[in-house]
């Protein structure tokens, strides 16, 4: 019975240790490779004095080097913390100290920027070392995969034990960790494959950063079913034509993204030429796709079921809806219904539940969800909806954020985040239906719409969108657009045309980098 992340890639490497288990670029690495090299890491951590719990970060570019970090740390009964090269060094510094990181695992290829973490932090690095005898090393990967020893010793390990913490900057920009257990990677891995009848022989893409939850389908759900997963090269993900090389060359089965990955293979066309077939299963989280985009996934990926995914970091995933035949012609995608292990209540403003039909904050629980915010007690104890249960049991509901509602058909439909319904002149405006608006005219590719603060700390609204091609419309068209549409308090103060929405190192659109944009204009 596998209880613990690591125990997954024991198990395959002991059943079909040839197997593929993953594969970046040219680099490949089987199943029995990956058990070695993840225990050699773990003896080495240990070595230097490393202990069951202590965190661990994990500072890597796109590699097969990502996967030996994670399960290698989780050998020595650590716990991963992946940082995203491409964010800010402070942002990545605050988090080394924020959870005491005293090892990191890295590359010399990141040299560049991880030798910027010594002149504030006590961090010594595994794997990065570019020359003999550098300051701050304590090995690199020659000596790592030289390291000799026994397979480690897994007892006093249980499942409820810290596996992973997670940042997130949320909606304040502060980071913050969330903190996951092996039980809770685990099930979503378990969840995955359960609804959708994933095998041995499946081939899981991966387009995110490990410092992304979307990462884990491939990261957790490979390994557990002895699978291969496709880690995308950065050069991959930033050119869709690469990207579409990639799925047809790997004959990938499973693609689990954004919806910009798939957004950007669409509008490119990369994907025309291309041999696709093996594709089986397409699944998106993290924000909705466009509706727009529809008629088009429908025509490139067709045969190919498509299932929309829900969830924070702190739940991962815990609704799912899959796409009927004719959904080219949606004019809604609803976030579904929980699945397994899963349950949910709906909160009125005032605090109580409410019973389907109205609308109010979605809260879950699951074998999914955190344990909490690492030293945030008070932010951990806020981020729960707590009842009483059968027995005298408590039952603890993660609240989201988001407000929902049941529709007629039975199925959860997002509205927006509490945080974005916003008063303007008096009115409660929703923003996500003024976007929904917005991209629902021909033209608009793309859409964010946000609530600044104006003259006397009076909130306006600002629009900004990406135009399918360039001079098709004007900002006051648009505006013109939407006044047939939204009623008049809900109207932008002006639509600006941008080449690109910003974007987090996630993929998602990034709200705090569009509000900055209005943050010194006039209203």
């Amino acid at each position: 019975m596998i209880y613990l992340l690591n125990q997954s890639v024991r198990v395959a490497a002991a059943r079909v240790p040839r197997r593929e288990a993953f594969v970046c670029g040219t680099e490949r690495l089987t199943y029995g490779e990956l058990a070695v090299k993840a225990n050699q890491l773990g003896l080495t951590l240990m070595s230097q004095g490393v202990r069951p719990g202590d965190r661990v970060g994990v500072y890597l570019h796109r590699c097969v080097e990502t996967a030996v970090a994670i399960y290698g740390i989780l050998e020595a009964g650590a716990v991963f913390v992946p940082l995203n090269p491409k964010s800010p060094v402070a942002y990545n510094a605050g988090i080394i100290a924020d959870c005491d990181i005293k090892f990191l695992v890295t590359h010399p290829q990141q040299r560049r920027t991880y030798k910027k973490f010594f002149a504030s932090t006590q961090v010594q690095t595994i794997g990065g070392r570019a020359r003999k005898g550098e300051e701050s090393s304590a090995g690199s990967w020659a000596e790592v995969y030289a390291t000799e020893g026994s397979p480690i010793s897994l007892t006093r390990r249980v499942e409820t034990d810290l596996a992973y913490i997670i940042y997130t900057s949320g909606s304040t920009g502060r980071p913050k960790g969330i903190m996951h257990t092996h039980a809770s990677g685990l099930a979503f891995a378990r969840n995955a494959i359960a609804r959708y009848g994933l095998d041995e022989t499946d081939r899981f893409g991966n387009h995110a950063p490990i410092s992304f939850d979307v990462s884990q389908l491939a990261y957790f759900g490979a390994p557990l079913l002895a699978a291969t997963a496709v880690v995308a090269t950065d050069a991959e993900v930033a050119f869709p034509q690469s990207l579409a090389a990639l799925l047809e060359r790997e004959r990938i089965s499973v693609w689990y993204s954004v919806p910009l990955a798939v957004t950007q293979l669409i509008a490119s066309e990369a994907l025309r030429e291309r041999d696709i077939s093996a594709l089986r299963y397409l699944f998106y989280a993290g924000e909705a796709m466009p509706l727009n985009y529809l008629p088009g996934l429908a025509a490139t990926f067709p045969g190919v079921r498509v299932a929309n995914w829900y969830g924070p970091a702190e739940t991962n995933v815990c609704t799912c809806y899959e796409l009927p035949p004719d959904y080219a012609t949606a004019e809604q995608v609803p976030i579904g219904k929980v699945w397994r292990n899963t349950d949910r209540r709906i909160l009125s403003a005032t605090g109580p539940p409410i019973a389907d039909g109205g609308q109010g904050e979605l809260c879950i629980r699951s074998t999914t969800q955190m344990l909490g915010y690492w030293k945030r007690e008070q932010r951990s104890a806020k981020a729960w909806y707590e009842e009483a249960g059968p027995g005298g049991q408590t039952l603890r509901f993660y609240r989201t954020g988001d407000l929902v509602k049941v529709g007629d058909d039975g199925l959860l439909h997002l509205l927006g985040r509490v945080d974005h319904q916003v008063k303007v002149r008096g009115y409660r405006v929703e923003l996500v239906n003024i976007e929904q608006a917005l991209l629902a005219h021909a033209a608009v590719s793309g859409a964010c719409v946000v609530a600044v603060p104006g003259q006397e700390e009076a909130l306006r609204i600002e629009a900004v969108v990406v135009l399918t091609a360039p001079e098709v419309t004007t900002g006051k068209e648009l505006s013109g657009y939407l006044r047939g549409r939204l009623p008049w308090y809900a109207i932008p103060r002006a639509v600006t045309i941008l080449r690109s929405l910003p974007t987090t190192t996630s993929g998602k659109t990034d709200r705090m980098a569009v509000s900055r944009l209005f943050s010194t204009a006039q209203p």
